[in-house]
């Protein structure tokens, strides 16, 4: 099961994966005890692939943290929700060291190390598929670049020369013209008459 169909529910305690749409909400099943519960639409509801942990630098995917807390504990169970504050502290700087502890609070580690104990239980841990699917997109992401790269530098075809339209305007003032024209050449001479004079 990916992470983006786990969740975690605000209000709720423990993980949750979809089942299926309810009435104004959705209808979960427990990871814990696997019951079954109709969360309303306006609870706050975010998939465990949404999540992100706040660093000195950056931000860094729940998947991440996860993954180091597995490595850390050869793919055992972890430290308790339980511990005290110092000790939950220092387990979270040795497991991301860089991670600011001004906007990630004893509480979000809590819920961490819980999650984690949870997806430990259910042999949930394995997130290669996730992270085949996200190379996948960065290189789907890097042909689109260069594709988009590569029609920028291809030279702009030469578009044919435009036909030069003849205006209403030229066509009347042709027309005139011929008319005029007409009219001269068909105009009679002017015959003068020579009166004889009678012997």
């Amino acid at each position: 099961m990916a992470l983006k169909e786990i969740m975690a529910i605000s209000g709720y305690s423990g993980l949750y994966k979809y089942v299926s749409q309810g009435r104004n909400g959705i209808i979960v099943e427990s990871m814990t005890d696997g019951k079954r519960t109709h969360v309303p639409a306006s609870a706050k509801v975010s998939a465990l692939s949404d999540i992100s942990i706040f660093t000195m630098d950056a931000e860094k995917p729940l998947r991440e943290v996860l993954d180091s807390i597995k490595q850390k504990e050869n793919g055992g169970p972890t430290i308790s929700h339980k511990s005290s504050n110092d000790e939950l502290k220092s387990f979270f700087l040795s497991v991301v060291p860089d991670y600011d502890s001004d906007r990630v609070y004893v509480s979000d580690i809590k819920k961490i190390v819980t999650w984690y104990n949870q997806l430990q239980a259910v042999n949930l841990l394995d997130f290669s598929e996730e992270v085949e699917e996200e190379t996948e997109k960065v290189d789907e992401l890097k042909e689109e670049g260069q594709k988009e790269v590569e029609e920028k530098a291809k030279p702009a075809a030469k578009k044919p020369a435009a036909k030069k339209k003849t205006s209403v305007t030229d066509k009347k003032a042709s027309s005139a013209k011929a008319k005029s024209a007409t009219v001269k050449n068909a105009a009679p001479k002017r015959k003068t008459s020579t009166n004889k004079k009678s012997g």
